[in-house]
């Protein structure tokens, strides 16, 4: 790497010499003066936590938006997925001793040894900090020396519980800072979004699929096939949203994530036990029509909602092919009835729209509802990412767009309806 002194770097933020590459990350030049705005106070935050006396390098991770295949990720299935113009960013300097410094803005400073790598006892609740120790870790089983640790200070626009994957967003972030300085950057993004799914299963301790790694690692428009999830077949979609007439609106809900850890692990394993029925670990192995000649004896064997919730994976499963098809031919109408059918099918089959815990709040719902009377059967709306309340994911005709932010956030509060871009490149190294 070739590093740069903390002072330079302001300079050439300063006077534009980075806005080519800043235009593209933060969704063209509407949005630029903002984005270096925020560049600089995070260069300066940098200087007042760990000195200006020191060689940068600038990293960026974007957030990510599921466009198909709610929950067939961790089936080992289909998924059509993109990354946003919200991100984390990162200035990073590499130190001389064995510790990780990680200050994200807002929260408290996360430090590690890269001489104690191994999980926390499972008595003790993970944090941010087992993110990082988790990809640091990865690197040093991958054969990647760690001689030294790195200072790094972060701020973020992917909004947190917000469907968006903060979490993976945040993985990626430390696997292409680790990736520049441990491994010369010799590893692929494919290869960082499995590094990021490694720390959050095994460190972090909450089962999840890749898509979301990978969304944010690849970037732009993605299909991915996971049947071999350590050999994922990605595909990049050429698509300009942009020309469609459409906006992307991300609505929070306002509902918590908070406790509803079981209810996201209930998915996996309701799928899997099916899938155990036959022999198999995941559905991805198992025949659709199979299934469908032994519901009677899943019902008992499994459960009714474990049935229904495999019968969304096979649907789903195709339908996110659908989507990226469509796309690639052109066909946005076509991909928008797609979307819509997946909506259907999270809140009857999957029922990942409100907690079976608490069927009295259902914040998604009332989203929903009020979402498709402003569309009146145009564009598409449907259930976000992992679902039980978080976000709803809205394809906005542009005509009506104000009058669906104003209608959304007058239900749901100022502020609620995210207005997205795709943003065509992944995880980054802005300068180095």
């Amino acid at each position: 790497m070739y590093l740069k002194q903390l002072i330079q770097v302001q300079q050439m933020v300063q006077y534009g010499a980075l806005d080519e590459k800043l235009s593209v990350l933060c969704g063209g030049k509407s949005e630029l003066d903002a984005y270096r705005a925020r560049l600089l106070h995070t260069l300066e935050a940098f200087g007042k936590t760990f000195g200006t006396d020191r060689e940068i390098a600038i990293f960026s991770a974007p957030g990510r938006t599921e466009l198909g295949g709610n929950h067939t990720d961790h089936q080992h299935g289909h998924v059509l997925a993109a990354s946003v113009n919200l991100d984390i960013i990162a200035i990073a300097s590499p130190r001389s001793d064995n510790v990780i410094q990680v200050q994200s803005e807002g929260y408290p400073l996360d430090v590690i040894s890269l001489e104690e790598l191994e999980p926390i006892p499972e008595t003790q609740e993970p944090h941010a900090a087992e993110l990082i120790r988790g990809v640091a870790a990865r690197f040093g089983q991958l054969g990647y020396p760690l001689e030294h640790g790195f200072d790094a200070y972060t701020t973020s626009t992917v909004l947190k519980g917000s469907g968006l994957s903060s979490s993976a967003a945040f993985e990626v972030l430390m696997g292409n800072i680790c990736n520049a300085f441990f491994a010369e950057g010799k590893l692929s993004p494919t290869a960082l979004a499995e590094i990021g799914q490694f720390a959050e299963n095994v460190f972090y301790r909450k089962p999840c699929g890749q898509m979301d790694q990978m969304a944010s690692s690849v970037g732009g428009v993605v299909a991915i096939d996971f049947f071999d999830p350590h050999l994922p077949e990605v595909r990049s979609i050429a698509f300009d949203f942009d020309k469609t007439g459409y906006a992307l609106c991300i609505v929070d809900t306002g509902g918590s994530h908070a406790d509803l850890t079981d209810e996201y692990a209930a998915i996996p394993a309701e799928m899997g036990a099916v899938a155990a029925y036959f022999g198999k670990s995941f559905l991805s192995e198992v025949p659709a029509n199979q299934v469908l000649k032994s519901i009677p004896e899943l019902r008992k064997a499994c459960g009714d909602r474990a049935v229904l919730r495999a019968m969304h994976f096979y649907r789903e499963d195709r339908r996110a092919q659908g989507e990226a098809d469509a796309l690639e031919r052109g066909d946005f109408e076509a991909f928008l009835r797609f979307v819509q059918k997946s909506g259907q099918s999270s809140y009857d089959l999957l029922q990942n729209v409100y907690p079976s815990s608490a069927p009295q709040d259902q914040p998604a719902s009332i989203a929903l509802a009020v979402g498709s009377a402003m569309l009146g059967g145009r564009g598409a709306i449907r259930v976000h990412g992992g679902g039980f309340g978080g976000t709803i994911q809205a394809f906005v005709p542009t005509v009506l767009l104000s009058q669906f932010q104003e209608g959304m956030e007058a239900v749901l509060g100022a502020g609620s309806c995210h207005v997205l871009k795709i943003r065509p490149v992944g995880g980054v190294t802005i300068l180095e």
